[in-house]
């Protein structure tokens, strides 16, 4: 018999010990948590499972004075069953969180995820008693973590015990008060159909293993205690075992030489195979059981996620002693190891592993090689892959070594073939260093005057593109994609199709700025100055830079003792000249320098034909005596261009009629002091224009993309 009121825990903080158990990420592990003790309570009755009966309610309320009829609140999770019911000995080991007397898969610790999720967790039970006048006894008892309990250093409340005139088993436990909004919100959306799926998929083993001897299972949906929906569990939504074996594992271990090999010891686990019409499985899978329950989900290599055969998929699933010892305290977490953790183990004394173990790793490719032998015609689908691969190697010129060693396997998608890919060729690129010096060694024995130049050209290519390691092929199919996306870009903002300029947007210089060259940045090469001239791009050069803040070789330009004459002129009329901001400045060589100015399309360019000059001027009479800059050339460029405006305001410029753009001639940059003049060339584009000029260069490489 046992006290009424908290039942103090001996030898034990719960407090502590509870905290060392993590909420499961799985919303429906209290459910769970209690089907699965309702299983054992009705097999601990009688081994005939058909003769037991579980209910899963969901119950809701109305809110009160709600004006919407479907505003609901949730009240509990109920859970009934007619199993043994506590008893002495089941409230003993309900007691004894550590309790493994069930069995190697049982932890003891399933309750904590009551007490993680719910404020209380409420048991009523009938179970039979010899002492009892009427031969039964009800107990109730109350599980928390709430500060009253945990003060008293317990998790359960003995509420009552006493004699009853019931004379039939039962528990029912009541999951009542989320302690999460988040968890409150799904139980009260979760349909009766969501969680008969989600439990028929959790204890596939258990139903297939007894799928002519299930209990009665249903699950309702209540609202102020009324039925309002209802669904059960029965055998013919049960696939049935279309094949088993049983499979051995074996150890593996450390040699002499630090490197792993299999022991002579095995492990048995029994795999069982599964096959479903595609319509009532969505995924193959090979997945790990513990207690009939799904604990863990390895690779299926075999096949991918999606494919079918005759309309069938295939679910495959494991079991054996070996996982049910792996089981931990969060139910469905595994503890067994990979091949590369017992690798990195090697000589680290605080190592936990035994001297020998079983790896995730083996037990997949182990239970990978036992089902392609099971069934055959997986092996002849997988075919198929091969002629995939081969196609994906002649379309892409892959380097078979390169195949061979990433280890491709029919399950994998293109995005993990890929990564095989990647990392096979990055492990071959010494040896592909040398591929690739003996393929432009072969260029000597070329000869442009041979009948078959361009086939031997042809074929050489080929040979060559093979080594170059996929991560350099692929960064060059991005570069030219993002200029592909940037020319999109230019003429959408052109078209005002962006979404800034939907609705009458404006255009503004900023917008074209930040396009091709990044204001405030001084990093060309990560430009879109090509859009203008390829070269520009390995320039050194500033965007957006106050004049007095350019640095060339780290050398500021205008960083020097000016005379009062040269103070006055750079800050006479109220402006202080070395602190304006071309727009973009390049210097592709000692002594030269590109100046880029950009307007709004619909800015009259015309207006200003001299801005470049001026900067030019700067440039050339005020710079530091070690930076002599005395050639230059300037791009103004707009949309809003009339050719009488441009030649009625500067004379020399010219208009060329093949892309339609202006350009001067070399003119002088006049020197002051003791400063010889200099020269300027000058165009003046207009933006369709650029943009017309930048896809004809890239066309060919776009093309072939």
């Amino acid at each position: 018999m046992f006290q009424i009121g908290y039942l103090t825990g001996v030898g034990i903080s719960y407090d502590g010990r509870i905290q060392k158990i993590s909420k499961s990420a799985d919303r429906l592990q209290p459910a769970y948590e209690a089907f699965t003790n309702a299983i054992e309570a009705i097999k601990t009755l009688d081994d005939n499972l058909s003769n037991g009966v579980i209910t899963i309610k969901i119950k809701l309320n109305k809110i009160l004075f709600s004006e919407i009829d479907a505003d609901l609140e949730f009240e509990s999770i109920i859970i009934e069953d007619n199993g043994v019911g506590f008893n002495l000995t089941e409230f003993s080991r309900f007691l004894n969180l550590d309790d493994i007397s069930k069995g190697i898969g049982n932890k003891g610790s399933g309750r904590v995820q009551f007490i993680h999720y719910f404020e209380k967790s409420e048991f009523e039970s009938v179970y039979a008693d010899e002492t009892s006048s009427t031969g039964f006894r009800k107990r109730k008892f109350t599980l928390s973590k709430n500060s009253a309990f945990v003060k008293q250093n317990a998790i359960v409340r003995h509420d009552s015990e006493e004699e009853t005139n019931e004379n039939v088993t039962y528990t029912i436990l009541k999951l009542s008060l989320p302690l999460d909004k988040n968890d409150r919100n799904f139980f009260k959306g979760i349909s009766v159909h969501e969680i008969k799926e989600n439990i028929k998929n959790r204890y596939i083993a258990l139903f297939c293993e007894n799928r002519d001897n299930l209990p009665k299972i249903s699950i309702q949906r209540l609202i102020n205690s009324v039925v309002e929906n209802e669904t059960t569990i029965e055998k013919e939504i049960i696939p049935q075992i279309d094949k088993k074996e049983d499979i051995e594992i074996h150890y593996l271990k450390i040699n002499q030489d630090g490197k792993v090999e299999k022991s002579q010891n095995v492990e048995k686990l029994n795999l069982k195979g599964f096959k479903i019409n595609k319509k009532d499985l969505a995924k193959n899978a090979l997945k790990l059981t513990s207690k009939g329950e799904i604990a863990g989900i390895i690779k299926l290599e075999s096949l991918k996620n999606d494919d079918f055969i005759d309309d069938n998929r295939y679910l495959f699933l494991l079991s054996g002693d070996l996982i049910d010892k792996a089981d931990t305290d969060t139910r469905g977490c595994l503890n067994i190891p990979t091949t590369e953790d017992l690798r990195k183990s090697t000589g680290d004394s605080n190592t936990l592993f035994p001297e020998e173990v079983i790896t995730l790793d083996e037990i997949r490719e182990t239970a990978n090689e036992s089902i392609i032998k099971l069934y055959p015609e997986i092996d002849d689908h997988n075919k198929k892959k091969e002629i995939e691969i081969e196609t994906l190697k002649e379309m892409f010129l892959l380097d078979p070594n390169t195949i061979r060693t990433a280890k491709i396997k029919p399950s994998d998608s293109e995005e993990e073939v890929l990564e095989k890919i990647y990392s096979a060729d990055s492990k071959l690129e010494a040896k592909k260093d040398i591929e690739i010096k003996k393929r432009i060694e072969a260029l000597n024995s070329l000869s442009p005057d041979r009948t078959n130049y361009h086939e031997l050209l042809k074929t050489e290519v080929q040979e060559l593109t093979k080594v170059i390691p996929l991560q350099n092929r692929t960064a060059l199919t991005q570069y030219v994609a993002r200029r592909r996306m940037v020319l999109d870009l230019f003429q959408k903002i052109l078209d005002k199709e962006i979404v800034k300029l939907q609705n009458g947007g404006r255009i503004d210089e900023d917008l074209m700025h930040n396009l091709i060259f990044q204001q405030s940045s001084n990093k060309p090469e990560d430009s879109d100055l090509w859009l203008i001239a390829e070269e520009f791009i390995y320039f050194k050069g500033f965007s957006e830079h106050k004049l007095e803040q350019v640095e060339v070789n780290g050398v500021k330009l205008f960083d020097k003792e000016f005379s009062a004459e040269e103070n006055r002129y750079l800050n006479s009329l109220g402006e202080k000249r070395l602190t304006k901001r071309p727009d973009i400045l390049l210097f592709p060589a000692e002594g030269k320098c590109i100046i880029i100015e950009l307007k709004a399309p619909e800015v009259n360019v015309a207006d200003h034909l001299s801005q470049i000059d001026f900067y030019a001027n700067l440039i050339r009479n005020y710079t530091v005596d070690s930076i002599q800059i005395t050639t230059f050339y300037g791009y103004l460029i707009g949309e809003s261009i009339e050719d009488r405006d441009v030649r009625g305001r500067v004379s020399r410029f010219e208009h060329s009629y093949h892309f339609d753009y202006w350009f001067r001639p070399s003119e002088n940059v006049s020197g002051f002091g003791n400063r010889t003049n200099g020269s300027i060339y000058t165009e003046v584009i207009k933006y369709t224009t650029l943009l017309e000029r930048a896809k004809l260069r890239n066309k060919i490489f776009i093309d072939k993309l």
